[in-house]
């Protein structure tokens, strides 16, 4: 404990790691572009300089506290060094800000606001570079880049990555795959962090609106919406909504009133992955065979798997996602001459993950010759595409989602925050419905924001060994413990986002902790509102096993192969 004089006031601070957070805590906004409490202190924008009381600065994002420090945070020279340093940042910078997709988003433009800026008094001389469009979740434009680093720490400390990084130096200097490389040539999982963190438009989503508007456009097309649970919490922050709301029934009225036909809850996909996945986790367990279990819900996860531990794909479970699911199930259902109306179905997924753009252009995301999933929207882009509508989205009232497959369980719904997946399954492998077992489930180790979690649970005799994972750079440790020997494991769920699909590279940003916080509780009030628990809850997963999957459950539910 310490206490430091900041603008002239008395500021007590205890274990801040810099003078940038106790000055932060004391209410004062010091900005910032390149620093992020999550990966290492970079110091590079230097526009978090403070000035001490014999007129000495430093970068208050590297300086550790000391008691009896006196800080200036605001003084004349700051001001102009700040503001110099954003006309040089954008002397080397893109200028087309009015169509830039990151334009009223953007950091770098906030801080010229914020700074007064009204005219740069420098050319540009830096070279201009070719737009990587490569990638079907991520668009790379190094003339929005400001060299913060943001990206490249992302990738590589909290992904295990390390797929961009810094080349030439100087004025010449670049963000980049080595060796001029496109990211789809890269081990690019496609999670989009680096987008996450980006504070410029440098990196931004792959976006399909476009042709998602001329579907809806073509009155031959039926064009079919799923949802899925983590957008619900995230889309009401961007129409003025308390974080974690959720809006699932608004959403639902919006995008009826855009234009789509039918609008289904990626939830009930969630629940038939569960009916599944711990059928195959049954028969795995028998044999002793292909243990661990390794969920397949998320695309970025099973990128990686068959990228850097290609002798463990056997071990990802065949499932498809719930949204491969559910799309191969929609395809089918429409595949009905009683079903068709002389229209062609479109499926669009709308989904908190940029992965899942890859995950639908993936060789075993197809059904009888066809692409299941025919376009999938981040939440960021449905939440474009509503204002782009001009819908009032408050005040929109709610609606249900449509039958047959707008209804899931409480289960389906908290597969988007880490552990959720586990958690369901659990719920499944126990033949309890009772409040007190789902407690107990709860409160067994697998919920909380904590990077690997590691816990057991009875099961018919034998303890299950159950780990939980968010993070590819996590994954990558606990996948090395189990390649030498060291851990052992029945059942692995890896989410490669932080905190799991709630802070997938498709939400908005910018997400502040209490955010990440609510929208985890957001999905937890879902599950405990819901009538249905558990899957095996669901009339309609039941009713389909011996009506329309009947036969076909295999195939529409299974990849053949990674």
């Amino acid at each position: 404990m310490g206490i430091m004089t900041i603008d002239g006031r008395k500021v007590e601070f205890t274990d801040e790691k810099n003078v940038l957070s106790v000055i932060r805590n004391a209410g004062i906004d010091i900005p910032t572009l390149c620093y992020h409490s999550e990966v290492s202190t970079f110091g590079a924008c230097r526009l978090c300089t403070v000035e001490d009381d014999r007129g000495k600065t430093f970068a208050s994002c590297s300086e550790e506290p000391r008691d009896g420090m006196v800080i200036f945070t605001n003084t004349g020279k700051l001001k102009k060094h700040r503001k110099l340093i954003v006309e040089l940042l954008l002397a080397a910078h893109c200028r087309d800000c009015t169509t830039c997709v990151k334009s009223g988003e953007c950091n770098l433009q906030t801080l010229a606001r914020r700074l007064g800026i009204h005219d740069v008094r420098f050319d540009n001389t830096r070279e201009t570079h070719e737009i990587d469009t490569s990638s079907p979740g991520i668009i790379r434009d190094p003339n929005k880049c400001i060299l913060c680093g943001d990206c490249v720490r992302a990738c590589e400390e909290l992904q295990g990555i390390g797929c961009i990084g810094f080349a030439f130096r100087g004025t010449e200097a670049v963000v980049m795959p080595a060796f001029h490389k496109k990211l789809a040539e890269t081990d690019c999982v496609n999670c989009g962090q680096c987008r996450v963190y980006c504070p410029t438009g440098a990196i931004s989503i792959h976006t399909q609106t476009d042709e998602v508007w001329d579907e809806l456009a073509d009155p031959d097309t039926r064009v079919v919406i799923q949802v899925a649970p983590a957008v619900r919490v995230a889309v009401g922050e961007a129409f003025g909504m308390n974080p974690g709301k959720n809006v699932m029934g608004k959403l639902v009225n919006a995008l009826h009133r855009m234009g789509f036909d039918e609008v289904y809850d990626t939830t009930f996909g969630a629940d038939l992955t569960i009916v599944e996945e711990s059928a195959e986790f049954g028969r795995r367990l028998e044999v002793g065979k292909n243990l661990p279990i390794m969920t397949s819900c998320c695309p970025a996860w099973v990128k990686y798997v068959c990228d850097h531990y290609p002798e463990y794909k056997q071990n990802l479970s065949t499932c498809r996602s719930p949204m491969g699911m559910l799309s191969a199930v929609i395809k089918e259902y429409y595949r009905n001459p009683k079903n068709v109306e002389g229209k062609r179905t479109v499926v669009v997924a709308i989904m908190p993950c940029t992965a899942k753009k890859q995950e639908a252009v993936r060789s075993n995301s197809s059904t009888k010759g066809e692409q299941d999933t025919d376009y999938v929207l981040t939440t960021t882009e449905i939440i474009r595409m509503i204002k782009n509508f001009g819908l009032d989205f408050k005040s929109l009232e709610p609606e249900a989602a449509d039958v047959p497959y707008g209804l899931g369980s409480g289960g389906g719904v908290i597969f988007g925050v880490t552990g959720g997946v586990t958690e369901a399954a659990l719920r499944h492998l126990n033949p309890g419905h009772d409040k007190e077992t789902r407690m107990a489930i709860a409160e067994s180790g697998v919920r909380g924001e904590t990077k690997i979690k590691e816990f057991t649970v009875p099961y018919e005799g034998r303890d299950l060994s159950i780990c939980v994972v968010n993070g590819l750079a996590n994954a990558h440790t606990v996948m090395e413990k189990i390649k030498t020997g060291e851990a052992h494991y029945d059942f692995l769920e890896v989410m490669a986002c932080r905190r799991g699909c709630i802070m997938g590279g498709g939400q908005p940003i910018p997400v502040v902790p209490r955010q990440r916080k609510d929208r985890a509780m957001g999905l937890y009030h879902a599950d405990s509102e819901s009538i249905l628990k558990k899957c095996d809850d669901n009339p309609l997963v039941q009713s389909f096993y011996i009506g329309e999957l009947k036969g076909k459950a295999h195939d529409l539910l299974h990849n053949t192969g990674y």
